[in-house]
């Protein structure tokens, strides 16, 4: 499914009301008090969560700014990053049992955020690239996968990489890209210079597979080398059929 820029905003502002959202950490400062008095009185209560719902923010995000104040007064020093996502992947290793049941709570009831939401997402995308293969040796097109382009020492690299470049739509493409999600401005954008830009520099043009579909606007980069499509080419033309015709 494709929308219109005006129609996308629209959606977005509506959604910009539904909670939940996110607000300035002054709120959840004036608010903290209250999750330590809330689990003093009963420990196995969803107090963070609550509290979190209260002042309209994830829960995940709640959990990890308490986590990472806990275990900085602990430790006396800044815990990282990759720590504190361990802690929130499996919450027994927090070294406290009231704080680990506060940041379970958190993170299985968050749809938005965290490390539940992070599973889901990606064994979405697999699905996703599962299909793309499917449909690719569906039309006995060859290909080089993104795992054994790894395996060569290759960095940056698209799902699939077409062993023989076909035409799309009168679009050559060298490469095709499996997004399981909405194409918004702000992620587009943002994969543009992460990694399509890359892949075009590297491998030449290609296509990216929008599942969910995208904003129709941001399909204006087809003359440099950036095909936009919301779901499998169905009139791809290969070097064979164009030998064929001839």
């Amino acid at each position: 499914m494709k929308l219109s820029k005006a129609q996308y905003d629209e959606i977005a502002q509506f959604l910009g009301h539904v909670q939940p959202t996110r607000q300035s950490l002054r709120k959840l400062k004036e608010k903290f008090p209250r999750y330590l008095n809330g689990v003093m009185k009963n420990a196995a209560a969803p107090v963070l969560l609550d509290l979190a719902n209260e002042v309209d923010f994830a829960p995940s995000l709640m959990a990890r700014i308490v986590l990472e104040k806990f275990l900085q007064e602990k430790e006396q020093a800044i815990p990282s990053k990759t720590l504190i996502s361990s802690m929130l992947r499996d919450p027994s290793q927090i070294p406290d049992g009231v704080l680990a049941n506060q940041v379970y709570q958190c993170t299985v009831n968050d749809c938005c955020y965290g490390p539940l939401v992070d599973c889901i997402k990606h064994a979405i995308g697999h699905e996703h690239e599962v299909l793309l293969r499917e449909m690719l040796l569906e039309k006995n097109l060859s290909f080089i996968a993104e795992d054994q382009l790894r395996a060569k020492g290759y960095d940056k690299t698209p799902d699939f990489i077409l062993e023989v470049p076909v035409a799309v739509e009168g679009h050559i493409i060298h490469w095709i890209e499996s997004k399981a999600s909405f194409g918004d401005e702000s992620s587009h954008q943002a994969h543009l210079q992460d990694q399509f830009w890359s892949y075009w520099n590297r491998f030449g043009p290609g296509l990216v597979i929008y599942w969910y579909g995208f904003i129709e606007e941001l399909d204006c980069h087809r003359e440099r080398g950036i095909l936009l499509k919301d779901c499998f080419p169905t009139d791809i033309v290969t070097l064979r059929h164009s030998m064929a015709q001839r």
